[in-house]
């Protein structure tokens, strides 16, 4: 092939030479590197497929390497936008975490204080539930208190047996009163002499009294009740100046 395109070239100067066609060997002379460069690259294509396999595969494995390792690294960034991604979620859902766990102990003191006052409302009803009865059967009880006061001693002799049985009868029921409202937690409070207190006492009047200090309960009215220590109703008293 190379012979071929040689003594094209030396043709085509010689006819140059003889004519004075100058042209003529300026293309033959441009065409010339063209002819050479094509033989090369033949030349290059059959020693290449002269090679030995393993060369060959050798030459694929470098460029498949630097593909592989381009790839890589295109990995390596991928994965790290997706762990920064996933950080951030991860403490997103921390965050959401504590609240949560926030919201729950609060849902869980306040379940209990609710039960608290709940039970502690049930045990009240419990004990008061018959604070109005008690109250209703208390007027019961202060009439049998003026009966009974209202009956002179003297009179209560063999000589006037009708009224000693009836004085005995209004006793035994009023002692009786008294046994049901204590079994019941209701008890009385008859605080003479004692000292005046608003919680407990409801003043109706003042007098001047030398005997006792000032502020002292000298009369009771009407007698105060208290159910399970809670006062239901104050005792009426006159205190001293």
């Amino acid at each position: 092939m190379a012979s071929k395109q040689v003594k094209y070239l030396l043709t085509s100067r010689l006819i140059t030479l003889l004519t004075g066609n100058r042209n003529l060997w300026k293309n033959s002379w441009t065409a010339t590197p063209r002819l050479f460069s094509s033989e090369k690259s033949a030349e290059q294509q059959q020693q290449q497929q002269q090679q030995p396999p393993s060369q060959q595969q050798s030459e694929n494995s470098s460029a498949n390497t630097g593909n592989v390792g381009t790839n890589a690294v295109d990995q390596i960034k991928k994965l790290t936008l997706e762990m920064e991604v996933l950080g951030k979620e991860v403490e997103n859902l921390k965050q959401e975490n504590v609240e949560l766990l926030d919201k729950y102990r609060r849902s869980l003191a306040e379940s209990e204080n609710l039960r608290s006052r709940l039970n502690k409302q049930i045990a009240d009803a419990k004990l008061f539930g018959i604070q109005g009865f008690c109250k209703e059967l208390l007027e019961v009880a202060d009439i049998l208190g003026r009966a009974t006061n209202s009956v002179p001693q003297e009179e209560l002799t063999d000589n006037n047996p009708h009224l000693k049985n009836l004085y005995e009868g209004l006793a035994m029921t009023q002692a009786s009163l008294f046994q049901v409202f204590k079994r019941h937690g209701l008890e009385t409070m008859n605080p003479l002499k004692d000292k005046f207190d608003p919680n407990l006492h409801e003043a109706l009047f003042q007098k001047e009294d030398s005997s006792v200090d000032p502020n002292t309960i000298i009369e009771v009215t009407k007698l105060g009740y208290k159910l399970h220590n809670r006062v239901i109703r104050p005792a009426l008293v006159g205190v001293s100046k």
